[in-house]
């Protein structure tokens, strides 16, 4: 079983399919490296792909020490997972907890994106909601740890988002839910303590997501409400970027929609590569409804 080594000695299972260009793929929360599959089956036709269990997600270490998780060391693990593989450059693409790595990798090591995805990212983001999501995050870390994930699972799989997964296709969710009900007990409620409950309002970050270049695809499900504002927030704020919403769709976005998340993100890589996935016009000023002179 392959593992890459983290810069505190933590061992990152990954795995790897196909040749090409590389795109690293980031887990959410409520998922594991096996949650990117339709991506690795449609994808590594044309691509290296490559994708990882976070830390506390088997068969990655599982540190007991909440401190060995945060944000910015979830950026370091997606950088380590590249160095081992001597990958020098690759297109980033994240859901929900891996968008935000996503984009706090594209603002801390730009030189090593070749184009950022940021799907499903935005819990927490909202700052009338910032306070509520650190106390629910904690709750949901309890739950995890007191009740344990086989059990408290049956809740979490069942969030206002992620019905909508279950509505169209049961089979899958099902799979998705079974997957999370496997998930170490100890591993998902420090993740929940050092990541979620700790990262920063992207709203905070206004300054350095303005200032970054780098081409970059949002995707949102339009029944993800606390993800919708925060991401035409980044919108607004990435001067390369494009904004997808999916229509009738909740948070899972690569596993509900799969084929539209797969059309989606191929266009988007073909036009980074074609060099035509470039920054707004100027012309098109924001605060202009109609040109009268």
């Amino acid at each position: 079983m392959p593992y890459a080594t983290a810069a505190d000695g933590v061992r990152l299972h990954y795995e790897e399919a196909g040749s090409g260009t590389p795109i690293l793929f980031i887990h959410e929360f409520g998922g594991d490296c096996r949650a990117w599959e339709p991506q690795l089956n449609y994808f590594s036709r044309r691509h290296r792909c490559i994708t990882y269990s976070a830390r506390g997600y088997a068969p990655s270490d599982i540190p007991a020490d909440v401190d060995a998780y945060s944000q910015a060391i979830a950026v370091s693990d997606a950088l380590a997972v590249l160095d081992h593989l001597g990958i020098a450059r690759a297109h980033i693409v994240g859901l929900s907890m891996g968008g935000f790595a996503t984009l706090h990798f594209g603002l801390t090591a730009p030189e090593r994106a070749l184009s950022l995805t940021i799907a499903g990212a935005g819990y927490g983001a909202e700052k009338q909601y910032e306070d509520y999501f650190r106390g629910v995050s904690l709750e949901v870390a309890d739950r995890f740890a007191t009740l344990g994930a086989v059990e408290f699972s049956k809740t979490y799989a069942l969030g206002a988002s992620r019905v909508q997964f279950q509505n169209k296709d049961p089979r899958g969710w099902q799979a998705f839910a079974d997957r999370l009900a496997q998930h170490s007990d100890i591993g998902a409620a420090n993740t929940m303590r050092g990541v979620q409950a700790q990262r920063p309002s992207i709203y905070d970050l206004e300054d350095q997501i303005r200032a970054c270049t780098l081409p970059a695809l949002i995707m949102v499900g339009d029944e993800d409400d606390h993800c919708l504002q925060p991401g035409i927030f980044m919108k607004r704020c990435l001067q390369a970027s494009g904004l997808a919403v999916l229509p009738k769709t909740g948070h899972t976005l690569n596993l509900e929609e799969p084929a539209l998340f797969n059309q989606l993100l191929a266009e988007f890589i073909a036009m980074v590569e074609a060099g035509r996935w470039t920054p707004r016009d100027p012309r098109a000023e924001a605060g202009q409804i109609m040109k009268t002179t």
